[in-house]
């Protein structure tokens, strides 16, 4: 599996950022004091943090206590520590950069988890706009449907009217995929293959199901995505029980509607 970018340049960052400033402070290095000093090279730290994940704020971390003590560390360009305040700040610019790499990679995920809230609540007020105001229900099928593309990360999904036919895998209410009678390992295993069901109900009526065709060999989506479709589904459930097309006959299904 290839790095992401953004991943692969924090790690180079990591290791070559605290040089760089270390390096850079030499000529100013006996007008500052260790504090500051070690200060600065925090600062590289969680910038490193902040840009990449966690692993790259460590490193980070490791790669400034190193560098603080070759160049700006007595005796100069070497490993050795003589005075017993170098060697608590070295220690402490170590520690400090652990646990700020770490606060700054939590603040980042914390403001992916926000931003990934608010589109999936964008999806659910678009889905309620568009079943207030829309009088075709083919238009609000296709529309969830590139939801739904866009939500689980599916190849395709289609609306089908009227009765089940055949006994497909299904993505339950809970948010589990059902195979057979058992619970599909989602997480471990990936989605199963062929379409997966995903049955439009709204108070205990049957209106139609939304086909869904995974990637191949993609992984799983979250619990929380997984969800969202649930829901996505049961406003399209509800839309189309009040629109003036009743749901198909038991012995007929109508034409279904694609995502594209």
């Amino acid at each position: 599996m290839r790095m992401p970018l953004r991943d692969a340049a924090a790690l180079a960052a990591a290791v070559l950022a605290p040089f760089l400033v270390a390096l850079a402070l030499v000529p100013v290095r006996t007008g500052l004091t260790e504090t500051n000093l070690a200060l600065l090279l925090v600062v590289v730290v969680v910038a490193v943090a902040a840009l990449g994940n966690r692993w790259a704020g460590a490193l980070a971390a490791l790669s400034a206590a190193f560098w603080y003590d070759f160049f700006l560390a007595v005796p100069y360009y070497s490993l050795r520590i003589h005075g017993r305040a170098d060697v608590e700040t070295a220690i402490l610019l170590l520690i400090v950069g652990l646990i700020v790499s770490q606060l700054a990679a939590h603040g980042r995920l914390l403001g992916a988890v926000a931003l990934r809230d608010a589109r999936h609540l964008e999806r659910l007020h678009t889905t309620t706009r568009l079943a207030e105001t829309s009088r075709s229900p083919d238009d609000l099928a296709r529309v969830i449907c590139s939801h739904l593309v866009e939500l689980l990360g599916l190849a395709d999904c289609r609306f089908e009217y009227g009765t089940l036919l055949g006994r497909p895998p299904r993505l339950r209410p809970d948010g589990t995929v059902q195979v057979d009678g058992w619970i599909w390992d989602l997480e471990r295993q990936g989605w199963p293959k062929g379409p997966v069901e995903l049955r439009a109900v709204a108070g205990g009526h049957y209106q139609g199901r939304f086909l869904l065709t995974p990637v191949p060999g993609a992984p799983a989506p979250s619990l929380e995505a997984r969800l969202v479709a649930v829901d996505l589904a049961g406003r399209a459930a509800a839309a189309l029980a009040a629109t003036v097309a009743p749901p198909c006959p038991p012995d007929r299904v109508r034409q279904p509607v694609s995502s594209g």
